[in-house]
């Protein structure tokens, strides 16, 4: 496989038409009157995509950095990820996983091990998301344990579905009207150095944040030997892209050895290559005991996994957990070929466009006080907006957001005040370019 290396072919001084057009309008109005509440964050309304671009229904091209949240790994409609699908369609696409065998669903786990730390000595449980990936991860940890807590970090976000809305602490309105939730589950600070919750207390961090769960949560609320697992994402998501220090990971996973705590990494929106290495716990040199996945993994399709020592998995009985669609033949076709095409190329290629990028985006601080920080690993980078005394600027960064749609480059936000490129791990240096030129020129637009 080769990544192509020539320019975007959007053109510099192009601007999308008005948006969203009539078309774009008229199905936005149909959308209301049959899809319950989402919050859709702009009015974009695809109808078509190649690589990194977008076209909508109106005809207005966008540079995508969104990538689906983080989904499109090798990009929009990769022939060699269609030519997959459609043979596979050809054979068959389901026949229920959970109680029959395919060749699809094991050759996709055989892969997926061998991708782990020794690449043996692991065992795969297919589901259709990554929030199902996280339920499935908090059971195994309490039936194997026989422990009931669970804890996770502030500005976490693990899903939506009970289980991991428990877990969940990014935004209140994700919990707000839901409760009572999951039980037994505690909370402490994720290690966010830009923004250290307790500095005051340790004006020498050393990652005291940490400290917390063994000098507050173990000695007041929660009991180590009840604790099952600790949660925690590699690089926080929803929570603003945030990197924790160096030797954090590696001070968690001695906390949970020291209490027999199992060690849950949620590579959902940080895994498959995103931030140049296979998974991103890889960068802090640990080993977890149980990975929770998704979002890159199917190249576009719904498919998500949770990955366990088989020391672990192998302790469930059968029917301890299931479900219908987990092990889709097409689904394991596509993520096969998708994990062959990012372990040949793409987290390599991530992990050079993802340094250049970044040093493209740190260079714009130099040119706008209302960035405070940018950070990341590989094509995994946030810019938080702050405001003149330096808090977090939200309203700025959804105007921003918004305002880059109007200029043709599609952003999310995420955190208190982030915007987030995630983009097709496919994505050149000169389409970096053209996305920094069309992110300055909204920034602009908007602090003018």
């Amino acid at each position: 496989m080769t990544i192509h290396t020539e320019k975007a072919r959007m053109p510099a001084d192009y601007m999308p038409e008005s948006v969203p057009g009539p078309l774009a309008q008229a199905l936005i109005a149909r959308d209301n009157e049959v899809i319950a509440p989402l919050g859709r964050v702009y009015p974009l309304v695809i109808d078509h995509a190649q690589g990194c671009e977008v076209w909508d229904v109106d005809g207005n091209r966008f540079l995508d950095m969104n990538a689906g949240i983080a989904v499109l790994a090798a990009g929009h409609c990769h022939p060699r990820l269609i030519k997959v699908a459609h043979d596979q369609l050809q054979r068959f696409t389901h026949m229920a996983g959970t109680d029959f065998y395919n060749e699809p669903m094991v050759r996709a786990a055989e892969k997926l091990v061998s991708l782990m730390p020794g690449g043996k000595g692991w065992q795969v449980f297919f589901t259709n998301s990554g929030t199902e990936a996280v339920e499935a991860s908090i059971k195994l940890a309490r039936y194997v344990t026989g422990r009931q807590n669970i804890i996770a970090f502030y500005g976490a976000f693990h899903g939506r579905s009970y289980g991991s809305l428990s877990l969940t602490a990014s935004k209140p309105r994700q919990r707000r009207g839901f409760f009572p939730l999951l039980p037994g589950v505690s909370h402490t600070f994720y290690p966010n150095c830009y923004r250290c919750p307790i500095n005051r207390q340790f004006p020498s961090c050393e990652i005291a944040c940490l400290d917390v769960i063994e000098n507050v949560l173990f000695k007041t609320t929660t009991p180590p030997e009840e604790v099952a697992a600790i949660i925690i994402e590699p690089i926080q998501g929803e929570g603003g892209y945030v990197v924790p220090p160096p030797d954090a990971l590696s001070r968690l996973r001695a906390i949970c050895d020291r209490y027999g705590i199992l060690l849950i990494v949620d590579e959902v929106q940080s895994g498959v290559g995103r931030t140049g290495k296979m998974w991103a716990f890889e960068h802090e040199g640990i080993v977890p005991d149980i990975v929770a996945l998704a979002k890159g993994l199917g190249g576009g399709l719904p498919l998500g996994a949770m990955i366990a020592r088989t020391e672990l998995a192998r302790r469930w009985q059968p029917g301890s957990h299931g479900n219908t669609y987990g092990g889709n033949g097409l689904t394991c076709a596509v993520a096969y070929e998708l994990l062959c095409m990012v372990e040949e190329e793409l987290m390599a290629n991530a992990a050079d466009v993802g340094t250049y990028l970044l040093t493209q985006l740190q260079a714009l601080q130099q040119r706008f006080p209302q960035i405070g920080t940018v950070r990341g690993r590989g094509l995994m980078i946030g810019v938080e907006f702050v405001n003149a005394q330096g808090e977090p600027d939200g309203p700025l960064a959804d105007t921003v957001m918004v305002e880059s749609f109007r200029k043709g480059l599609l952003v999310l936000t995420c955190g208190a005040s982030t915007i987030r490129f995630c983009p097709p791990l496919i994505l050149t240096k000169a389409q970096a370019d053209e996305a920094v030129a069309r992110f300055a020129l909204a920034i602009e637009a908007c602090v003018a």
